[in-house]
């Protein structure tokens, strides 16, 4: 039997791959998270064979996850389920070690399909995305950088990002000045939807 948790912040979506999955004889879903925090926790404690995740959720995205269960050397796959298609999403995944990256948009029978290609050890990627995935280009930014974009487009100010950070406003001036610099942008906005649009944030 393979053990699944499922990640995603949209409840009717989540329902809807848990229900899906639930019809497969030989997968069982033993977790569901709304965020990447919960995510985390659960598979921490269920150590799961695969985690199907959302890239875009409250407190860690999919691709943070990732990473930290990748960092602690836990054997859980990541799967990502998501309707991001650029480039730069799936080269920060697979960087991130996600073993599998589908488009929420495919047919339902790759789902499972995907579960047990990773289960298995192997790879599964949307075949849109294959060859992609060899034109995106380097992620510039550095984490800490995306953090400080990501807040920035929320529309908080530098002193706002510097509370949460536990940063001064001047380090944050920096970082945001540095990541546009980076991006060839004029400003924080443009540096935040260029870092968007190529998938980067």
């Amino acid at each position: 039997m393979i053990r699944v948790v499922i990640a995603e912040d949209q409840k009717m979506v989540l329902g809807a791959l848990s229900a899906l999955l639930e019809l497969e004889g030989d997968i069982q879903v033993v977790g569901r998270a709304a965020d990447g925090a919960q995510a985390l926790a659960l598979v921490q404690s269920e150590k799961p064979d695969v985690l199907i995740s959302d890239i875009e959720m409250p407190h860690l995205t999919g691709i943070d996850v990732a990473g930290r269960l990748k960092a602690e050397g836990l054997a859980t796959r990541v799967l990502i389920v998501t309707t991001f298609g650029r480039p730069g999403y799936l080269r920060r995944a697979m960087d991130a070690g996600v073993k599998g990256y589908l488009l929420k948009d495919g047919p339902s029978s790759v789902l499972a399909a995907a579960v047990r290609t990773i289960a298995a050890g192997g790879r599964a990627i949307a075949p849109e995305l294959s060859e992609a995935v060899w034109d995106a280009q380097p992620d510039p930014l550095t984490d800490r950088e995306r953090e400080i974009l990501r807040l920035a487009e929320e529309g908080r100010s530098n002193k706002d990002i510097a509370e949460v950070l536990d940063l001064s406003p001047g380090t944050v001036r920096n970082y945001l000045s540095e990541a546009a610099q980076k991006l060839g942008a004029a400003n924080r906005v443009e540096a935040g939807r260029i870092a968007r649009a190529n998938g980067w944030l």
